[in-house]
């Protein structure tokens, strides 16, 4: 099976790109994959039937066209698009995200699955997994943290394992945001045992790609 998978940045992308061999196996034995980061995630176009503007390089602004053209792409079994919900409400958007897809002719065989608040929330879901990653990080700060919460969840990670926490890096500004999430989903995703992650939506893209390639 050859899966692409869309995803609205580049520190996301890093997690899928460590998730997906845990998954499934290596790349070619069988499975096969390309990952697609975005520059944010947009918004989906008010009118769908016109497809978004080509030149946005948000992923919902694109979602119209990519799904419509990979419905007519032939070696490509599956499309996977992972998106943070931030404050949305997660049934109405995933009810969106389905309602574009029937518009599509032929309708690609697609999953979507959502990361709730973001997709720190699924780092967060292994605690042992950061421990090992950074061990001076803030225990306390992790014991606060209600597990897929809407409560500002890169921020939440940020106080326990950035020097000065969230507030550090808004004063700093600038790239450092997307930097440090960057390596925390690189650093911690290598140490995830992904059977025993407290994330219900990471649960879910988990027993998601699994169903896909079963």
């Amino acid at each position: 099976m050859h899966i692409e998978v869309l995803v609205e940045d580049g520190s996301g992308a890093k997690l899928i790109e460590t998730l997906l061999p845990a998954l499934i196996g290596n790349y070619d034995e069988p499975h096969t994959w390309r990952i697609h980061p975005y520059k944010g995630i947009g918004r989906l176009p008010p009118n769908l039937a016109a497809g978004g503007d080509p030149a946005k390089r948000a992923l919902l602004n694109r979602l119209p066209r990519l799904l419509a053209g990979y419905g007519k792409t032939p070696g490509v079994d599956a499309v996977v698009v992972v998106v943070d919900t931030d404050h949305r409400d997660c049934k109405a958007f995933l009810a969106e995200l389905k309602a574009l897809l029937a518009q599509c002719n032929p309708v690609p065989n697609t999953l979507f699955r959502l990361a709730i608040e973001e997709m720190e929330a699924w780092l967060l879901g292994d605690r042992e997994a950061i421990l090992l990653a950074y061990p001076r990080a803030k225990v306390a700060v992790l014991d606060r943290y209600e597990q897929d919460s809407i409560c500002g969840t890169w921020e939440r990670l940020a106080d326990a394992v950035f020097p000065g926490g969230s507030a550090a890096i808004r004063r700093i500004g600038g790239p450092l945001p997307g930097q440090v999430k960057h390596e925390w989903a690189e650093a911690i995703s290598r140490h995830m045992n992904l059977g025993k992650n407290k994330s219900p939506s990471f649960a879910k893209f988990r027993d998601g790609i699994l169903r896909l390639i079963a």
